[in-house]
């Protein structure tokens, strides 16, 4: 299976393109993005627990990626008929209601094309043999291009507060001139950017500080630290 790996997909890359199946109809994936952010994760396989709780916790959370202009796409190498029936289990166990839509993906074609699949774990596999997907996030911005990956193996679940607050941290970097630094979430402050100058920085930001040379500190307020 090695010799299928495709090339490896990097920040900055365009996210490449395809057409599948999913819970909400047939997309092609470029035009399904539109001009959203997206949030693309896998999930190794229906009517288990870790993927239960993960979805319940995206489905409940989704209404605060929409506001920040971003919608959830799920993947897992599974048919219609049993993300269908799955997510019933879901909205019991959890009460979260899966309206995002979960792509079909029984061959790994897409799978494949991302490179989801688990090299690591042998038991994360189907009845044949046949690897299963990792727990994969991808954020892509409007452009298509890939501004986040992460992979967590079958046996951890995700964080989706942290996905959230990774999709903040890249929109306010976007509109300001500004990085986050560790454990940061909307209303914490930020860090000049490296590329200001503080000549600049003095217009940008007027209350920003001066830890290091390299190491400058400003306010930003949470309304301005969200992008709706």
């Amino acid at each position: 299976m090695a010799d299928q790996r495709p090339e490896p997909l990097r920040l900055g890359t365009v996210a490449p393109n395809f057409k599948a199946d999913t819970t909400a109809g047939p997309i092609d994936f470029h035009e399904w993005i539109g001009d959203k952010w997206v949030v693309f994760f896998s999930h190794p396989e229906d009517y288990t627990p870790v993927c239960t709780t993960e979805l319940g916790a995206f489905a409940k959370l989704e209404p605060e990626f929409t506001k920040r202009g971003a919608k959830l796409i799920g993947l897992s190498a599974n048919t219609l008929g049993s993300h269908e029936g799955w997510i019933k289990d879901i909205a019991e166990v959890t009460g979260g209601k899966v309206s995002f839509p979960i792509i079909a993906d029984k061959e790994r074609k897409v799978a494949y094309l991302y490179d989801m699949l688990d090299y690591q774990d042998t038991t994360n596999v189907d009845e044949k043999g046949i690897a299963f997907t990792i727990r994969s996030v991808f954020i892509i911005d409007p452009s298509k291009k890939i501004r986040l990956i992460l992979s967590y193996p079958a046996s951890t679940g995700r964080n989706s507060a942290e996905v959230l607050r990774v999709l903040d941290s890249l929109q306010t970097g976007d509109k300001h001139k500004i990085t986050t630094p560790i454990n940061w979430v909307p209303g914490d402050d930020v860090i000049v950017a490296p590329s200001v100058k503080n000549e600049q920085a003095k217009e940008l930001f007027p209350d920003f500080r001066i830890v290091k040379p390299y190491l400058r500190f400003t306010p930003l307020p949470k309304d301005k630290a969200t992008v709706a």
